[in-house]
């Protein structure tokens, strides 16, 4: 889709978005850093604020601040980059009542959507375009017992549900999950950047024989903790 395409389906898409806003941390283009479309250039919608404080978050700037954008200039700044990837992130993007609707508008003006979400929130309402990238805490997020079970029955094939490993204890919690996971959907295991060694996680699996999809986060790779990355 070219810029000018997605700026006109942002325009004509106004009247139904301009009564809507959110509060957003930023939006910028990097590499998608993580799930299965890794590599992909992709514009990000960080939104603001999160209801869960996980031992290990990397975004806590997102908790607070931001600016108030209607959905309207949401659109028309994520055309203006003429990327086809975006994903909505946060903080967490569902605590903000206008997101589905964000989300819809998104893959109504031709972008490929993905959610990334704590997995502490419904995500049933979602349009089936969009895929859900789940997280569940283990116990070492510290946050394991806001993992919202329910949201399991409304994964689709296509969905992906991430686990964000601090230790060995975080491993076996993980692996006594699997069984109750949805089929089709994928599975990630992350390591905690700084925490867990990313050839630990890697060896653990490989003996195990996970069915796991192991992932790094491809951007802090390139950029480290670098801002808007």
């Amino acid at each position: 889709m070219s810029g000018h395409a997605a700026t006109r389906a942002a325009r004509d898409g106004h009247a139904e978005t301009a009564g809507h806003t959110l509060r957003i941390t930023e939006i910028f283009v990097s590499l998608q850093g993580e799930s299965s479309s890794v590599g992909w250039p992709t514009v990000f919608v960080r939104t603001t604020g999160c209801p869960l404080r996980c031992t290990w978050c990397d975004t806590a700037y997102a908790f607070s601040g931001g600016h108030v954008m209607t959905l309207a200039d949401i659109l028309a700044e994520v055309a203006a980059h003429g990327v086809r990837h975006v994903t909505v992130t946060g903080g967490e993007p569902l605590a903000q009542p206008a997101t589905p609707q964000l989300l819809s508008a998104l893959c109504d003006a031709g972008h490929r959507v993905s959610l990334e979400t704590s997995g502490a929130l419904d995500v049933s309402g979602i349009d089936p375009r969009v895929v859900r990238v789940v997280d569940i805490k283990p116990p070492g997020s510290g946050e394991s017992a806001r993992n919202l079970w329910s949201n399991l029955d409304h994964l689709v094939a296509g969905d992906e549900i991430k686990f964000v490993i601090a230790d060995r204890e975080d491993y076996d919690w993980s692996v006594a999950q699997l069984g109750r996971l949805p089929t089709g959907v994928d599975v990630l295991f992350s390591p905690v950047q700084g925490t867990l060694p990313a050839r630990r996680l890697a060896d653990w699996i490989v003996a195990d024989r996970l069915p796991v999809r192991f992932q790094l986060q491809l951007h802090k790779l390139l950029w480290g903790d670098e801002p808007g990355r």
